[in-house]
């Protein structure tokens, strides 16, 4: 039992990915005593609003050219099967499989010698472990699908209050935050009207793009603009 636990937590590799392992073991343990086991979880990245323009959560999205472009984490996250699968699930699969990974490393190169340079075995453990799991989640996805999960729940964002995080005019499109059930949703969006709207600027989302690519924003109304 000793020799066991000792190959758990040495080398450092090891000891690392047992701990992250055990992290994400606990949260599930206490999601299953708060009786929502295989419920969604987490927040999914690149939800739809009502179907229409595409929006990032908790990432950054690339406003290159008209704004149409997805992100290279949005993508890297939709291979994975993200956004079919919950968030959660699909982040306590790689873990899982990382793990199992280097312990299996461990032995057969017997980094147990490296030191905590065995740690550097982690990069290319991660990037297959990533590819690994776009098909360990695929049965997953029949399974939600057929349990109705159809990703984050589609919020309705006209009318509300968003804070711009970079500056725009005429056709130029930039991107926006606001905030949701705590979620910070990052979209692309361009001034209805032309005129300049700044950088940390607060606006109000107006309406949608025919094409449902970005959203039309104003100035928000306060004493200071008004006066």
């Amino acid at each position: 039992m000793a020799d066991f636990l000792n190959f758990l937590f040495y080398p450092l590799s090891n000891a690392i990915m047992t701990i992250l392992t055990g992290i994400t073991a606990l949260y599930w343990i206490f999601t299953f005593i708060a009786g929502d086991f295989l419920g969604d979880m987490d927040v999914d990245v690149d939800v739809d609003a009502d179907g229409g323009a595409d929006y990032d959560t908790d990432t950054e999205a690339d406003i290159k050219g008209e704004g149409t472009e997805k992100s290279f984490f949005t993508k890297a996250m939709e291979y994975i099967n993200v956004g079919k699968v919950p968030f959660m699930v699909v982040y306590s699969t790689f873990k899982f499989l990382a793990w199992i990974l280097t312990l299996v490393s461990s032995l057969i190169l017997g980094t147990a010698a490296w030191g905590w340079r065995s740690a550097l075995l982690l990069i290319p453990i991660f990037i297959i472990t990533f590819f690994i799991t776009r098909f360990a989640t695929k049965p997953l996805v029949k399974l939600y699908r057929v349990m109705g999960y159809n990703g984050e729940d589609k919020h309705d964002l006209l009318g509300r209050i968003a804070k711009m995080r970079s500056t725009i005019s005429g056709e130029k499109i930039g991107a926006a935050e606001l905030v949701i059930n705590r979620d910070v949703i990052r979209i692309n969006v361009k001034s209805k009207s032309g005129n300049i709207i700044n950088y940390n600027d607060d606006v109000m989302i107006a309406s949608e793009s025919p094409d449902k690519r970005y959203y039309y924003v104003v100035p928000e109304i306060t004493v200071d603009n008004v006066v």
